[in-house]
C-alpha cells in the first residue's frame, strides 16, 4: 500500500506567525531571549511533524510548543539551583522570566501583536542602530546575516549587537505608548526599516511595505499627528517604487521616471493622510519633520512630469525643515542638502552649488554630497564639472546599484558634452 504523501511546509507563511508568536510570549511575561530561543525550538519541531500532521491553528500550535520549552528550561534551571544550593525552593518563586497572569498586566496593544513587539525593541534603553537591528530581527524576521548586509557589517558583528541588545532588554517590562520619547523612536526606526526596504532593491525582502503596514496601526492607537506624517511619506515615497528601477534592476531617478507606472490611489491615500495631520497643526505646534518631508514627496508625486515640479514651493517647506534645527549644517545636513537641490532649480544652479559648499566639511566625504554637485553642475550646463562629481560620487558609493547608476550619470554627461 502506498504511503500518503505528505504536505510541504509553507516556510513563508510560518516565518509570518513569528513576530506575532514571540510578541505573545513577550506580552505575558516571558523573558524575550528565551522565548525567542523556545520559538526557534518550535519552528524546528514544526518543519519536522507538519508535513505529516499539519495542524489546524499554525499559530495557536507554535505557541503551545514554545511555552513547553520555555516551562522545560525552566524546571531545568530550577533542577540546577536546588543540586547547587542544595536548599527547597521557595513554591512561589518560579525565577527570571516567569509568566505574569495576563489579568493582571494593563495591555500595551489592543490588535497587532507586532506592534507591542516593536515598541519592546525600541526601547530607549538600546542604541539606535540595536533597535534597528532587533526590528529587523525580531519584527520583521530577517536572518542575522542579511541584517548585517543591510548595516554592512560582519555577521558575527551583528550576531553580538543583537544579543547585547536583548540582554539590555532582559525582563519584558512596562512599554507604555504615553512615556516620553517613546513614540519618537519607534517613528525614528519605522522610517529607517523603510529605508532600508528601499535599499535592497527590487528583489530585496518588501521590508517597506512591512514598515507601512505597522506604520498604519500605529496611527490606529495614537492621535500624534506625525505618526499620520510618517505614513503619508511612506505612501507617497512607495508609490514610486515600480518606476525606482528599470528592467534590469538598474535605478532610475526621480526626474527619469516613467511616472505612468506611478500608483495614483498609494498617492492620493498619501495626500489624505497628510492632509488630516496637518489640519491638525497650530501656530504653537508647527508641523514635524515627517509632515513636511510628506509635504515636498506630495509636490513631486502631483507633478505631471519632472519640468513641472513646483520648486519654489518644495523650497519654502525646505525652509521650514531646516529651521526645526539650531544648526542644521550640523544637525540636518541631508535636509541642507535637498534644500541645495531646490535652491538650484528656483535661483540657479549656481547658488544651489553655494548651498553644498557649506556642508563641504561636514557632508564632503559622502557620495551623495558629490551626486548632488553632479545634478546642480549638469542642471547647470557644465557638463564637465557634472561628469567629476559624479564620477567622484561613484568613488565614494558603498552600495553596488548606486555606484553603477553614478559611473552611468558620469559616463552619460560626458558623452553629452562630447
Amino acid at each position: 500500500m502506498a504511503a500518503e504523501p505528505t504536505r510541504a511546509v509553507d516556510e513563508g507563511a510560518l516565518r509570518a506567525l513569528v513576530p506575532r508568536v514571540l510578541a505573545g510570549l513577550v506580552r505575558r511575561g516571558e523573558d524575550f531571549d528565551a522565548a525567542e530561543d523556545a520559538l526557534q525550538e518550535a519552528l524546528i519541531e514544526a518543519l519536522r511533524s507538519w508535513p505529516a500532521s499539519p495542524p489546524d491553528d499554525p499559530r495557536r500550535w507554535l505557541t503551545t510548543v514554545a511555552t513547553r520549552r520555555l516551562v522545560d528550561a525552566r524546571r531545568s534551571e530550577a533542577a540546577r539551583v536546588r543540586r547547587e544550593e542544595e536548599t527547597d525552593a521557595d513554591p512561589t518563586t518560579i525565577g527570571a522570566g516567569a509568566s505574569i497572569d495576563p489579568e493582571h498586566r494593563d495591555e500595551l496593544v489592543e490588535g497587532d501583536d507586532t506592534l507591542f513587539l516593536l515598541f519592546c525593541c525600541c526601547h530607549p534603553d538600546l542604541a539606535p542602530t540595536s533597535q534597528v537591528a532587533l526590528t529587523l530581527r525580531a519584527v520583521v524576521g530577517l536572518t542575522t546575516r542579511q541584517i548585517a548586509d543591510a548595516f554592512y557589517v560582519p555577521e558575527a558583528t551583528m550576531a553580538q549587537r543583537i544579543s547585547r541588545a536583548k540582554r539590555t532588554l532582559g525582563g519584558p517590562g512596562e512599554r507604555r505608548f504615553d512615556r516620553p520619547g517613546d513614540l519618537a523612536v519607534v517613528l525614528r526606526v519605522l522610517y529607517l526599516v523603510y529605508t532600508t526596504g528601499h535599499g535592497t532593491g527590487p528583489a530585496g525582502p518588501d521590508l517597506a511595505e512591512e514598515a507601512i503596514r505597522l506604520t498604519r496601526q500605529l496611527t490606529l492607537v495614537t492621535s500624534e499627528p506625525e505618526a499620520r506624517g510618517l505614513l503619508a511619506l511612506m505612501l507617497l515615497g512607495h508609490a514610486r517604487r515600480r518606476a525606482r528601477y528599470d528592467a534590469d534592476g538598474r535605478i532610475v531617478p526621480l526626474d527619469r521616471q516613467d511616472r505612468s507606472l506611478w500608483d495614483t490611489r498609494q498617492i492620493a491615500e498619501g495626500v489624505r493622510v497628510l492632509q488630516s495631520a496637518l489640519a491638525d497643526q497650530t501656530d504653537e505646534r508647527p508641523p514635524g519633520r515627517h509632515q513636511i518631508e510628506a509635504a515636498i514627496a506630495a509636490l513631486h508625486d502631483d507633478a505631471a512630469s519632472a519640468g513641472e515640479t513646483d520648486w519654489p514651493q518644495i523650497l519654502a517647506w525646505y525652509d521650514d525643515l531646516v529651521a526645526l534645527t539650531a544648526d542644521p549644517v550640523r544637525e540636518d545636513p541631508s535636509a541642507v542638502l535637498g534644500r541645495a537641490v531646490a535652491v538650484g532649480h528656483v535661483q540657479g544652479a549656481a547658488a544651489g552649488l553655494r548651498e553644498t559648499d557649506r556642508l563641504r566639511q561636514t557632508f564632503g566625504e559622502r557620495h551623495r554630497w558629490h551626486a548632488v554637485r553632479g545634478y546642480l553642475h549638469e542642471l547647470g550646463g557644465d557638463r564637465q564639472a557634472a561628469g567629476a562629481a559624479y564620477a567622484d560620487a561613484a568613488h565614494r558609493a558603498t552600495d553596488v546599484a548606486e555606484r553603477d547608476h553614478l559611473i552611468r550619470q558620469a559616463a552619460r554627461v560626458r558623452a553629452a558634452g562630447g
